[in-house]
This record gives structure tokens, C-alpha cells and sequence, in this order.
């Protein structure tokens, strides 16, 4: 799925590649997160990350179909050039790819289609919590007899 993209684009395969996991708050660096925790964002998606990007008036792709190596259940990456053919920057703001993950992490949390997934999160996440409270008990220990 190409959006926001000319004809004249020649090469799609040298464009940088951008998972959600490189920004994602909640995941650690060893699952693939590329900048720090508190400049991430939770649970960004590739929908997301693409309207940033055209909000940063970068040419992007975005490819449904592609999963990330480490975690083959995380699906969906997005291409953005940064660069065009004769070296030239598509932003002069964004220099390299950490400047576009920072730029867009703190899009992603003001996205309009975000107040909406987090409304409905929270709503869920305090019922559960209050389920999960009522059945604990408070014996610990795995239990059974003492050898002697």
C-alpha cells in the first residue's frame, strides 16, 4: 500500500525501513526498541507512524504484509525516505533515522485515532483490575508436605 508518494519515486527498496518495536515504550532494547523509554511511545502502529511521517512531509509506504525478524508476531513496517536520489534531504529538520524516531514518538501519542484506542484501554484495564484483586489470596509457596 504506497500513500503520499509521486510516480517519479524509482526505488522503494532504499528507503529506510521503520518498525513500530523501534519506538514502542514497553518493549526493552533487546526486543528492538532504538530509543530511550521515556522518548518512546506504548504501543505505536503502523497507521500511526505513517500519518507522522506525512505530517513531517516525508514520502512513506506502508507494507501490511511484513513482520519484524525478532518478533515474528509484531506485523507491519512503514518505508520513509529520507533522502532523495541525488543526496538531498526530503526534510532538511530530520538528518537521520534517529531524528525521525524521536520526531515521530512524540507525534504518535497527539495521532486523533489514538485519544479513542486509549479511551477504550483504560476503560478495560480498570475492570480487569478490580477482577484480578478479588482472587488473589494470600498463601505464597509452592506448597505440599516437608521432607524430613
Amino acid at each position: 500500500m504506497l500513500k503520499e508518494i509521486d510516480d517519479s519515486v524509482a526505488n522503494i527498496k532504499k528507503w529506510v525501513v521503520f518498525y513500530p518495536i523501534y519506538i514502542n515504550s514497553k518493549k526493552t532494547l533487546a526486543q528492538g526498541r532504538r530509543i530511550s523509554a521515556s522518548k518512546g511511545c506504548e504501543d505505536p502502529t503502523c497507521i500511526e507512524i505513517g500519518d507522522c511521517c506525512g505530517a513531517l512531509k516525508l514520502p512513506y509506504a506502508i507494507e501490511i504484509n511484513k513482520a519484524y525478524p525478532r518478533d515474528f508476531m509484531q506485523v507491519g513496517r512503514v518505508r520513509v525516505q529520507l533522502k532523495r536520489e541525488d543526496g538531498t534531504l526530503c526534510n532538511p529538520d530530520i538528518k537521520s533515522r534517529k531524528d525521525m524516531m524521536h520526531q515521530v514518538a512524540a507525534m504518535v501519542p497527539r495521532h486523533p485515532g489514538r485519544n479513542k484506542k486509549q479511551a477504550a484501554a483504560s476503560s478495560s484495564s480498570a475492570s480487569a483490575g478490580a477482577s484480578s484483586k478479588a482472587g488473589a489470596s494470600s498463601k505464597g509457596g509452592k506448597g505440599g508436605k516437608k521432607k524430613k
